[in-house]
């Protein structure tokens, strides 16, 4: 079963309903890129403004980002699927600037219309795309490539004791991580989540979250 949600469904779904569904940045001149250059390779070129609040109030959403985080991993390796819970939710702004990976937002809020759904998309060092992951949605990514460096920016302080995540290999979810199962790298914590149909806790498509 494909759940994912298709591009022009899901840009259908931006603006009011950055509640209904994650989005794509765009600093370029589609929908779901934002590039450096018109020629990465143009050394003379090689600058770009990777963030603007003034932008993103704009074309995304109003909320603040209070912490950056950067992490570094190698290929197969699959973090995910997290989340926050209140009074700690928390919208992530994501970012490679080395390597791939191919990054996934599912939407967790009981009563949307696209409850159990996802949206993935390829973030490389040569693509230059950000992706947004709004509250209310789990996010995880794995690496496509020998080495990765991944950023993201969030509007909320780290809370463990506020953690919450979903199985990466739920059935239901019928997420293509684009890895060989076999080649899938699990931290210890992220081999023992539950399904979505098993969640103890889940969002309210009618709670507000911004």
């Amino acid at each position: 079963m494909n759940n994912e949600i298709g591009r022009r469904d899901f840009m259908k779904l931006s603006a009011a309903s950055i509640m209904t569904a994650s989005v794509a940045l765009n600093f370029g001149n589609t929908a779901f890129a934002a590039t450096a250059s018109e020629n990465p390779k143009d050394v003379l070129k090689n600058f770009f403004e990777s963030f603007s609040q003034r932008e993103f109030d704009e074309k995304v959403c109003k909320t603040v980002f209070v912490q950056d985080n950067e992490s570094k991993s190698s290929y197969g390796v699959l973090r995910g699927l997290h989340f926050q819970k209140p009074p700690y939710t928390q919208s992530k702004l994501v970012r490679v600037l080395k390597g791939a990976v191919l990054d996934v937002a599912v939407d967790i809020r009981k009563g949307s219309p696209t409850f159990g759904k996802h949206v993935a998309i390829e973030l490389s060092g040569e693509n230059h795309r950000q992706f947004f992951i709004p509250r209310g949605f789990a996010h995880g990514f794995s690496v496509l490539t020998d080495e990765v460096i991944f950023q993201y920016k969030c509007d909320a302080f780290y809370a463990p004791q506020s953690e919450g995540a979903l199985a990466w290999d739920d059935p239901d979810l019928g997420i293509d991580w684009k890895i060989p199962s076999d080649k899938v790298i699990l931290s210890e914590k992220d081999r023992h989540h539950c399904r979505l149909q098993d969640a103890s806790w889940l969002f309210d498509y009618n709670e507000k979250l911004y």
